[in-house]
């Protein structure tokens, strides 16, 4: 049978999602734990690989076992044997057609700005930290080029391994409360670092040091040496993963909100 799993994790723990040959990772951690339960052991795979420091509310995960047991005894059993930075949130038992990554219609993320003159202590693993004022407004007008589909070649790192930089974003929003500025995106997909340097660039837009006409340039360069700095992964979520709706997954739970 195929168990979905829902998890919630702090990544600056860890060094990624995927299992590492010289570093901690969430994935073996998890697999560990939920071996000791299903008594024999399991791989998973997720609906996104989260870099070194990238924490999620709402990842998916699945796995294959033989082995019978209750939902409450998938959670509470793998909790037991987890570090407190990781929590399974809910387990179904779901056909052997749906794969966590393949199934996915679409993935959330929220990147957290601490916008503000000193810098954070407790937040420190847990936002990006921007010492100079940033007009949160003019980040979302210049932000409205990126909706819909294009290559966005200009904002994947390097070491990408998408079969193709085309992907449709569905949705990019920035709110401000206070000195903390949130940054909303959803997309049929996501190629790596994608999120961390559309922060990145308009960062610099809403600090004044690039126009905003800037990020439609970029985009349209296709070229990453023009799209300037790769924000801090400690202010990026996972915040959702959509899937069709007869394989009833949970809805993904409230987005982190700081302040």
């Amino acid at each position: 049978m195929r168990i979905a799993l829902g998890l919630e994790y702090d990544g600056s723990w860890y060094r990624g999602w995927q299992r590492q040959s010289n570093g901690v990772s969430v994935q073996a951690t998890l697999e560990e734990a939920v071996s000791r339960v299903a008594d024999h052991t399991v791989q998973l795979v997720c609906a996104g690989r989260t870099d070194a420091g990238v924490h999620a509310t709402a990842q998916v995960a699945h796995f294959d076992t033989e082995s019978i047991r209750d939902s409450r005894a998938w959670i509470l059993g793998s909790n037991s044997n987890l570090p407190p930075h990781i929590s399974v949130l809910w387990a179904l038992e779901v056909g052997e057609d749906f794969h966590a990554r393949f199934k996915a219609e679409w993935r959330s993320y929220r990147y957290i700005i601490l916008n503000r003159f000193t810098r954070p202590s407790v937040h420190a693993r847990y936002a990006t930290w921007w010492h100079r004022p940033l007009d949160a407004g003019l980040m979302q007008k210049a932000g409205q080029c990126l909706l819909g589909e294009h290559d966005f070649s200009a904002f994947r790192a390097s070491e990408c391994q998408a079969k193709t930089p085309v992907k449709t974003l569905h949705k990019l929003t920035i709110t401000r409360s206070g000195n903390w500025i949130y940054l909303d995106v959803r997309a049929n997909g996501f190629l790596h670092h994608m999120v961390r340097n559309i922060a990145g660039v308009l960062m610099l837009v809403g600090a004044g040091e690039q126009p905003p006409e800037w990020p439609q340039q970029v985009l349209e360069s296709r070229r990453r040496e023009l799209g300037g700095i790769t924000a801090p992964p400690n202010g990026l979520y996972l915040t959702g993963v959509g899937y069709p709706q007869h394989f009833a997954i949970p809805a993904p739970q409230t987005a982190p909100v700081f302040g």
